[in-house]
């Protein structure tokens, strides 16, 4: 093993390069962040995300028709339902997934209104009754309703979920590393998660996109497999510091050691990105959202476990260093 990895021109300088990887992470953090406090600020539910019917209670309503639809068609669908006191329905043109031979359905759409427990048949009804007029071989497929009250305890339940994870992620990691590798470690997280957040906040915004309980379930494996990646990464900085403490710089040792799991973090990730990317181009639509959840954060993932959290800890040795050698100067 070289001690220093200036003296082998196949090691990426990671350390050397710190504040170019932390503004490249500053540059995507940007418009993530503006985009959530744009969303609480916007939409009914103060939420930095356009949350489903999971989350807030109400019904989808899902038809099929044999034509393409356009968007000035969804336009004067959505004027039509307001007519007919259907309270701002949110409509989505989904592409079906069905190939048997029977089949000729061009497109699905799919319209959330406000869940009503005593008039969902009626509220039925009078969509039916909209969408048969310009398109009359339209068939309901399928009606989904949550009420108000379970949305909110799944909402409340998420939220635990996700800090109960990063709580145990944190224990976990100041049991088997010192403190500032645990804090490290939960800052990569909050920035992995934050970008898949924030891309999904963006894509609300433009887009309308919900999130609803399975995003909740991707971020959850997001948060594992980000702090998996970034384990490997510590746990042989950690050994190179037992060995080569005395014989190379902390940022030398962080440098090898990035490099000497580089290639695996690379090749686990590319694998899995191949799989995802996979079920994202020939999956079903019901689980788009959740796999593109998944390829943000693992692309993120395994940016802030090679180039973040490295950089930090390095950054984190130097302050320390700095303030023995002025209490000892004192």
């Amino acid at each position: 093993m070289s001690y220093s990895v200036f003296d082998a021109k196949r090691y990426v300088n990671v350390i050397k390069y710190r504040w170019l990887w932390l503004c490249i992470s500053f540059i995507f953090l940007l418009p993530c962040i503006i985009a959530m406090l744009w969303s609480v600020k916007v939409y009914p539910t103060h939420t930095p995300l356009l949350v489903g019917i999971d989350f807030t209670g109400g019904t989808i309503i899902q038809y099929s028709v044999n034509k393409e639809i356009s968007t000035n068609e969804i336009g004067k669908i959505r004027l039509d339902l307001s007519k007919n006191n259907i309270e701002n329905p949110v409509i989505q043109v989904l592409k079906p997934t069905t190939t048997d031979n029977n089949s000729n359905i061009k497109n699905i759409i799919s319209i959330k209104t406000k869940f009503s427990q005593d008039g969902q048949n009626e509220t039925i009804d009078k969509v039916s009754e909209v969408l048969k007029v310009d398109y009359p071989d339209a068939q309901l497929i399928q009606v989904n309703s949550v009420g108000p009250l379970l949305g909110k305890q799944l909402f409340i339940n998420s939220l635990i979920a996700i800090s109960l994870a990063l709580l145990g992620i944190v224990i976990y990691l100041t049991i088997r590393f010192h403190i500032e590798f645990a804090v490290v470690a939960c800052i990569a997280l909050f920035h992995d998660v934050l970008i898949t957040v924030g891309v999904f906040s963006i894509l609300g915004l433009f887009y309308g996109v919900t999130v609803d309980s399975l995003f909740i379930t991707a971020i959850l494996t997001v948060l594992g497999y980000s702090v998996n990646n970034t384990i490997v990464v510590f746990d042989r900085v950690r050994e190179n510091l037992k060995f080569y403490s005395k014989k190379a710089t902390y940022d030398e040792i962080v440098n090898v050691s990035v490099n000497q799991t580089l290639a695996r973090s690379i090749n686990t990730s590319l694998t899995t990105l191949l799989t995802l990317g996979a079920l994202y181009f020939l999956g079903g639509v019901t689980t788009k959202d959740f796999v593109l959840v998944m390829i943000i954060g693992v692309i993120a993932g395994t940016y802030s476990s090679i180039f973040v959290a490295n950089t930090l800890i390095a950054l984190w040795n130097e302050i320390q260093t700095k303030k023995t050698k002025q209490r000892t100067e004192a």
